[in-house]
């Protein structure tokens, strides 16, 4: 049995059971191995080992039974023994709630009791207190204070309480009958009222919080209660403003105060606020007076500074003092308190920003014009100034007599700089100062004024002037200082735009007024872009007279039809020269002038023009064939230029314009080859023709045959 027991493993699976058996059983091993194969041994063995297995069934079958009768049998004693528990705590419970319900009848009986001791002792003790009180009235009554409680000044607390009540009945008293004790009760209430607040005083001076408390309950319930707190409030600011920063010695003084106001006082926030009260009406209102009505009149400019300075800083202490507990509604207390210091100011304050504004862009501006010895010109209003404009802009004619500026502008990025930053500062005061209500329309005033300085009387005067200092288009050595105009005024309207979004929008932008803003600086732009345009558009016309006038001076009609044929060398002429030259600059100076699209705007309508030049100057000259080598040469050059305008429509018109140039020499047979080529086959054939008859050979018979 042993032996059938070591069989068993964990887990059991039968095949292995059968496997591991076969193996351990003489002649059970397979065919070949170390002992032969003996069927009727392994069978044997099968049959001892199926007994084995049904007598050990039969004895764990009988262990399971007795294990089972075992645990019925305890589970049944258990069973017992719990009913028996059951019935014990049912009695436990029954004996506690006849234990509470006597607890209860005897709880009952004693308040009872109680109740009826206090109906009798209450009136007892009311009967005591009135006796007490007849007694006192009646020293009152004699003229003669004998009671201990009124001569002895350490009993003072007691005395306090008695005469408190003394005088509540005095009160009621008839006045014909009672007038001298009356009289006399009240000068007695009167004194101790006096030496209750003396004794507080002393005990603030020596620190004794404890004591100050204890007279501060007595004096609670008398008239001159609220003349104690304000002696706690002057007392606590005696030497509290040592300091040059007067609202950091406020702040510190209401911390100190706060700490220490809920030991003394049974309503320290009603302390507190009054002490704050008090701070913002006497001393920071004070404070405040003085430090702008000295400069109200006189310095408008530190006026402003000042007020903005204080405001910020009482506002700054009003949200410190935000923390302490000073009531139900402590944001509008303390908003009433700084209303009733800068009231008469801020009602006002706009009408001081504007002029103070007004006035500080007219010094700036002229400031600047004295510097340059500069008379500023009126430019003119109305109807008739309307009209020149219209004009110009449809004609571009210039409009009266061309100013000599001597290359200046008129336009100051430190000019500008200066607006820019009093403007900030106006903004910055304007959202500190104005009431939530009034700040867009504040705002835009403002505006109004940095648009009327910056953008009228200095941008725009600078263009106005720039304008009327472009020379005419047939003028010779012309200095075009107007792209220096347009450069400048391009920084400065990025600067009056960053300010635009970056101080005035947050002021205006959920009201009305911000609408108001964006049409009037979009009128703004449109009118300086007019301008621009025109100024540009004149400029333009000025660089293509220039090279007028230089293709004039400098182009010979020997150039192309030269007199010895032999003698020239292949290269440009000098006119090209001086062109691509000139050219060359004017491009240089209009990228630097501008940024963006602008510049290919520019330089394609620069490139147009100056191809249209070039086109109508070679059609006043006859080519002989060296002749037209040498203008082949010269186009070649001019698109050699006109790849530094790096727009593509330039480039092809040179490219079409030299390739017309080929035929001025290229030979009869092939003239229709070369028209009928890439860049020539699109070409009106009357454009082709005039090229043609610039040849100095074209009235000949072959060559009018060939191109017929």
């Amino acid at each position: 049995m042993a032996t059938t027991a070591e069989l068993f493993e964990e887990p059991f699976v039968a095949d292995e059971y059968i496997e591991r058996l076969v193996w351990r059983t003489p002649g059970g091993g397979s065919r070949g191995g170390p002992e032969a194969f003996d069927p009727k041994r392994l069978l044997e063995e099968f049959v001892n080992h199926i007994q084995e297995l049904q007598i050990m069934d039969e004895r764990i079958q009988r262990k399971v039974e007795k294990l089972e009768q075992q645990c019925q049998k305890e589970a049944k004693e258990f069973a017992k023994k719990v009913q028996e528990l059951q019935k014990s705590n049912q009695v436990a419970f029954q004996h506690f709630q006849e234990l509470d319900e006597h607890i209860s009848y005897v709880a009952t009986k004693v308040c009872h009791l109680g109740d009826q001791l206090e109906g009798v002792n209450t009136p007892r003790q009311r009967a005591v207190e009135a006796q007490k009180l007849m007694k006192y009235f009646n020293e009152f009554l004699d003229g003669e204070l004998k009671s201990d409680v009124f001569t002895n000044s350490e009993k003072i607390k007691e005395a306090a309480d008695i005469i408190q009540k003394l005088h509540l009945i005095a009160q009621e008293l008839p006045f014909d009958r009672f007038s001298e004790v009356k009289s006399k009760i009240a000068s007695k209430y009167h004194d101790l009222e006096c030496q209750l607040i003396q004794e507080f005083t002393s005990a603030q001076r020596r620190g004794e919080i404890s004591r100050m408390r204890e007279v501060a309950a007595v004096l609670l319930h008398f008239k001159g209660y609220s003349h104690c707190v304000d002696v706690y409030i002057k007392q606590c600011q005696e030497g509290a403003y040592l300091r040059n920063d007067i609202f950091e010695d406020a702040e510190i003084l209401c911390q100190r105060v706060n700490k220490q106001v809920g030991d003394i006082f049974s309503n320290p926030e009603t302390v507190l606020a009054k002490l704050i009260q008090n701070v913002f009406e006497v001393k920071l209102q004070s404070f405040v007076k003085d430090q702008l009505e000295e400069c109200r009149k006189s310095d408008a400019e530190q006026y402003l500074k000042n007020l903005y300075d204080l405001y910020t800083r009482t506002t700054n202490l009003s949200s410190k003092l935000m923390e302490f507990n000073l009531g139900t509604d402590k944001q509008t207390f303390l908003s009433k308190l700084i209303k009733s210091i800068f009231i008469s100011y801020l009602e006002n304050y706009i009408e001081v920003e504007t002029g103070y504004l007004k006035s500080r862009s007219a010094m700036i501006l002229q400031r600047y014009y004295d510097s340059k010895n500069h008379q500023k010109r009126s430019i003119g209003t109305g109807g008739i100034q309307d009209l020149k404009e219209r004009i110009r802009q449809r004609t571009n004619l210039p409009l009266g007599p061309s100013i000599d500026t001597h290359g200046e502008t008129f336009l100051s990025q430190e000019v500008v700089v200066n607006l820019l930053q009093e403007t900030k500062q106006a903004f910055e005061r304007c959202h500190r100062l104005s009431d939530p209500s009034d700040l867009p329309r504040n705002a835009f005033r403002i505006f109004t004024i940095l648009v009327e300085f910056l953008c009228i009387e200095h941008i725009d005067y600078a263009l106005e002037t720039g304008l009327a200092g472009i020379p005419s288009s047939d003028s010779r050595n012309a200095n075009l200082y107007f792209l220096d105009v347009v450069q400048q005024a391009n920084t400065i309207f990025h600067l009056f735009d960053k300010q635009f979004n970056d101080h005035l929008m947050p002021l205006i932008s959920s009201s009305p007024k911000l609408s108001e803003c964006l049409q009037k600086k979009k009128e703004i732009i449109e009118q300086m872009e007019m301008k621009l345009d025109t100024g540009i558009d004149r400029t333009l016309n000025c660089m293509i007279g220039q090279m007028k006038h230089i293709l004039a001076a400098e182009q010979k009609k020997t150039d192309f039809k030269p007199e010895d044929e032999n003698n020239v060398l292949i290269q440009y002429t000098n006119a090209c020269v001086k062109v691509c030259a000139y050219v060359r600059k004017q491009v240089e100076k209009i990228k630097n002038s501008m940024d963006g699209k602008n510049v290919d705007t520019v330089l394609m309508e620069l490139g147009v023009r100056f191809h249209r030049l070039i086109y109508e100057h070679l059609q006043q000259y006859s080519y002989s064939c060296m002749g037209g080598m040498l203008a082949i040469c010269d186009v070649a050059e001019y698109r050699k230029c006109a790849k530094d305008f790096k727009i593509p429509l330039v480039l092809q018109l040179f490219d079409t314009l030299h390739a017309l140039c080929n035929l001025l020499v290229v030979a009869p047979d092939n003239l229709k080859q070369v028209c009928s080529g890439e860049q020539l086959a699109n070409l009106d054939k009357s454009i082709l023709h005039s090229f043609v008859q610039l040849r100095a050979d074209y009235r000949s018979a072959r060559l009018a045959r060939h191109f017929s």
